[in-house]
């Protein structure tokens, strides 16, 4: 039933986290989320960190385990969200903050600015260029946040906010995967 996913790097570098056998729940592979912290690894320390579509909490922990002030996990499934609390229990953290809800009731609801955004939506649903929009135009970014954005190596990402600069993108099988830097218009 459990599935595990080890974090590799930081704090609680070798600790595997669990997570549930739920449809669409793919976490990111761990080639792909040392090259993503190597890019990030001047930006993950003292940030402020939102994890939507957390789903194995991979890439909010990871985050938390390199330093990472705050991260607040976003995730709609039940068991998956009753999961994401006992890791970080496992862990023993309070930096961690676990929100069930659907990502974009949550994007709708009072903004906070995060620094730091990991934006990784199940497949083929559309989801990421419209949670993308919403975190610019409902206020959620600072002025130069960075966000890495996880989805299927053939989508095209168009219709992305303006203001947003990609820095980096690589493929790896299924995936593609980018970062952007958010700039003031």
């Amino acid at each position: 039933m459990s599935n595990k996913v080890r974090i590799i790097g930081g704090e609680w570098r070798g600790r595997n986290l669990s997570f549930p056998d739920v449809q669409g729940l793919r976490p990111t592979p761990a080639r792909v989320r040392e090259t993503v912290f190597n890019w990030l690894q001047y930006d993950v320390v003292v940030s402020r960190c939102l994890d939507l579509y957390a789903g194995s909490g991979a890439l909010g922990m990871e985050a938390a385990s390199r330093g990472a002030k705050s991260v607040v996990q976003v995730e709609n499934d039940a068991q998956v969200c009753r999961q994401l609390k006992q890791n970080t229990e496992l862990v023993a953290t309070s930096k961690v903050k676990i929100v069930q809800q659907d990502v974009f009731r949550y994007l709708a609801g009072s903004a906070e600015k995060f620094d730091l955004v990991f934006l990784d939506p199940p497949f083929a649903k559309g989801y990421a260029v419209q949670a993308a929009n919403w975190l610019e135009d409902k206020l959620w970014l600072t002025s130069q946040a960075k966000i890495y954005i996880e989805v299927e190596s053939q989508l095209k990402l168009t219709g992305l906010p303006e203001n947003w600069t990609m820095l980096k993108h690589k493929t790896a099988g299924e995936v593609a995967y980018y970062l952007f830097e958010r700039l003031d218009e």
